[in-house]
């Protein structure tokens, strides 16, 4: 509880004691004015005494009202800082669920990326592959068709025409008639 609100708490506890102390004075008062005038049957209280005795009951009664008005007031500034108390509870409380479920989230994240990432990666790896494979089929479809051209052109004249390639695809160890000659070497 805060400590405006424990301050109500203690001016109503110190107000309701003051009231229990009045009322009882007023008590005191009255049973002493009732064994007075049944003691005394001639007795006739002073006009005077009686007035000034209506004026105290008089202020005393404003001063009840007023108290009774102020712990009224406090007792409405206590139930609404209660409402308030609770829905602040309430929204903390949202506020909790909500961060826990956002860390969840956060902690799955990584995974989530590696799951998208390697499904994106297979469809270029699939890819990849078939481009490669591709590219095996139409250097086999090179070689083959420079090989029947070879021989066409070698058909017209008496001697045997291998097919030449650039030196780089055949490497050191090559046999110098498949080479191709580079324009540096003629």
């Amino acid at each position: 509880m805060t400590q405006a609100g424990s301050n109500t708490q203690l001016e109503i506890a110190r107000l309701r004691e003051e009231l229990a102390m009045r009322d009882q004075l007023v008590q005191q008062l009255s049973q002493e004015l009732f064994r007075l005038v049944k003691g005394n049957q001639d007795f006739m209280p002073a006009p005077e005494l009686s007035a000034q005795h209506q004026q105290e009951v008089l202020s005393l009664r404003e001063q009840l009202s007023k108290q009774e008005q102020q712990v009224a007031f406090y007792q409405a500034q206590i139930e609404s800082q209660g409402e308030e108390t609770h829905q602040l509870r309430q929204a903390a409380q949202e506020l909790t669920d909500r961060t826990r479920m956002l860390e969840q989230v956060v902690q799955e994240l990584p995974r989530i990326y590696k799951e998208k990432f390697a499904e994106r990666m297979a469809a270029v790896k699939d890819r990849v592959a078939k481009i490669q494979q591709e590219n095996r089929e139409l250097q086999a479809e090179l070689q083959s068709t420079s090989y029947r051209l070879a021989i066409r052109n070698r058909r017209g004249s008496d001697h045997l025409d291998l097919p030449t390639f650039p030196s780089e695809m055949l490497g050191v160890n090559s046999m110098a008639s498949f080479a191709k000659s580079s324009p540096t070497n003629s």
